[in-house]
């Protein structure tokens, strides 16, 4: 058995942390995903541009840079941003009574967490993969059965519940099972900017113990076993909405 020097709880703990960043990074990334895919089958012109913008720059540049970009740009533009409504409103104050100083209600600056920045770059990112998975799925379903929902007399939002929706799933299933474990494995890319994840806690420790053999074997055991754990519901789901379909 492994002796990981009393780092064992830390490692379980940041474990539950990838998991939580992972989750919470699925379901803005399909919440994106699905208003990217409407947008880029939409009749409007601006609207599919602005899809294929996103998508395009998002698949075009490193993961890893967006992380860097999005984390450490986003906070300085968000900082320059406070400062510069304080310096308005004081301004503004001064104008209508010069006796009366404005007394900044705002913070000075705001350090963004890292569990957040990790979660919304990690969905921001994915949101685009998603988006060409639904699109696809979409256009995989047939349209004559659409049309056949609409001389019916079905509403468009029964005709996307009961046509629709369920086909663009089953459709969207392997694209969706992919997208996933590679988010899963993106997670690791929190660890670079402060957020104890089981990767970032691994390299302390293996820096710590000089045993980095130990604990990143660890690390990538664990990453293993919720991937396989993860393909084994995929596959599942697959084979539930196959019989469905059959």
């Amino acid at each position: 058995m492994l002796d990981l020097k009393g780092y064992e709880g830390s490692i379980i703990h940041g474990a539950m942390l990838t998991i939580e960043v992972a989750l919470l990074s699925l379901l803005l990334a399909v919440l994106l995903g699905l208003l990217g895919a409407v947008a880029k089958l939409s009749a409007h012109r601006w609207a599919r541009y602005l899809a294929t913008l996103y998508t395009t720059i998002i698949r075009g540049i490193p993961d890893l840079v967006l992380m860097m970009l999005i984390f450490f740009g986003g906070q300085i533009f968000l900082n320059n941003s406070l400062y510069n409504v304080n310096e308005w409103l004081n301004q503004w104050f001064s104008y209508i009574d010069s006796s009366h100083e404005w007394t900044a209600y705002l913070p000075d600056y705001i350090d963004v967490s890292p569990f957040i920045a990790g979660v919304l770059t990690i969905g921001f990112i994915f949101g685009a993969y998603m988006a060409e998975t639904f699109r696809g799925a979409i256009l995989a379903v047939d349209r004559g059965e659409l049309e056949a929902a609409k001389a019916y007399g079905m509403t468009p939002f029964l005709s996307f519940r009961r046509i629709l929706l369920p086909q663009m799933l089953r459709h969207a299933l392997p694209g969706f099972g992919n997208n996933w474990l590679v988010l899963l494995k993106t997670t690791a890319l929190v660890s670079i900017i402060g957020l104890e994840d089981m990767v970032r806690v691994g390299s302390l420790a293996a820096g710590s113990t000089k045993m980095p053999f130990t604990f990143y074997m660890t690390i990538a055991v664990i990453f293993l076993f919720f991937t396989s754990v993860s393909t084994g519901i995929l596959k599942y789901v697959e084979r539930k909405y196959s019989f469905h379909t059959r």
